[in-house]
């Protein structure tokens, strides 16, 4: 089966998508910020053939650290139930993929989304080809608005950078499953393993980080 099967509940939004032929033929996304474990199952079922497929792939963060295991989790048990291949993809590059998409640009372009604790995550990409252009890294909003003078940048993050008052802007852009069609294989062949970003709050007994 040429299909693949995308799945993104990294960030306050929910999505997946049916990739065929290298077309999308079927897609659903919805912000629920909360709830990703009880709305993602539905959303795959509610695909053609239940959203069946020879590979998945899934979003593997930066993002939420629930919302980045729950998707991890589905994938996983969706490829062992199938016999299915797995990858992952980062958050960030698929914003950047879209934003290069909707507007070619030549330089450099940010892509930053909520990193928690005031911060957001954020990175660089080049286009034709798309590829990083910086390490992905976790900063102020200080910081990160003086590293993008002159630089445009996308995604949810940068409701944060306005006066440290993310009233001050619009929600912004968040990662859509269907999007991962604009991809270059290098990119959508990560580990599907979370990508974190910094350190993960969660803390088992002892101060362990939680494996993957």
């Amino acid at each position: 089966m040429n299909r693949t099967l995308v799945i993104d509940a990294a960030t306050a939004a929910c999505s997946v998508a049916l990739i065929e032929n290298g077309a999308v033929i079927a897609r659903t996304h919805e912000v629920v910020d909360r709830g990703h474990a009880e709305r993602l199952v539905p959303m795959i079922a509610e695909l053609p053939d239940g959203g069946r497929a020879g590979r998945i792939l899934v979003d593997v963060g930066p993002g939420s650290f629930t919302g980045v295991r729950v998707g991890i989790a589905a994938a996983r048990g969706l490829a062992l139930g199938w016999g299915a291949e797995i990858a992952g993809y980062s958050s960030l590059a698929l914003m950047a993929a879209r934003a290069f998409e909707t507007e070619p640009a030549s330089l450099p372009l940010a892509a930053l989304l909520e990193g928690g604790h005031g911060e957001v995550f954020m990175q660089l990409f080049a286009a034709s080809p798309l590829r990083p252009a910086s390490p992905l890294r976790s900063l102020t909003p200080a910081d990160a608005r003086r590293e993008l003078e002159g630089t445009t940048a996308v995604g949810d993050g940068l409701r944060w950078l306005h006066h440290d008052d993310p009233r001050a802007a619009p929600r912004g852009a968040l990662p859509e499953a269907a999007d991962a069609v604009l991809l270059p294989p290098e990119l959508a062949s990560l580990p599907a393993r979370p990508l974190y970003g910094r350190a993960p709050d969660a803390k088992l007994p002892g101060g362990k980080v939680p494996a993957a």
